[in-house]
């Protein structure tokens, strides 16, 4: 007997928000590319990082707030929140290497 069709993939719930919502024309160009963003989830040091509750809370803070420009502002003077920033940046734009002989 012939099978039935199969369903249709669900696609996920709407987010409440998406980069596009928050991001200017001016901002789009400091956006990584995709390839980029999916070496965050590939980076064991920032799933250490992300291992401190106390870093969980202040993510979960920043996600949830109206103003999240002047809540980021504040959370860039805790180390805790400066340390993930910075993994992140290094994984998205890894530093040149200066003073390198070529070879």
């Amino acid at each position: 007997p012939p099978q039935p069709p199969a369903a249709p993939l669900s696609s996920p719930p709407p987010s409440p928000w998406s980069v596009e919502d928050i991001l200017t024309e001016e901002d789009e160009q400091d956006r990584p590319p995709p390839q980029k963003l999916k070496l965050l989830g590939e980076s064991e040091e920032l799933r250490g990082l992300l291992l401190n509750p106390h870093l969980r809370q202040l993510l979960l803070t920043v996600d949830q707030a109206e103003d999240k420009s002047s809540l980021m502002k504040k959370y860039m003077q805790e180390p805790l929140f400066v340390e993930f920033a910075d993994c992140c940046l290094r994984i998205v734009e890894p530093p040149e290497k200066e003073n390198v002989l070529p070879e």
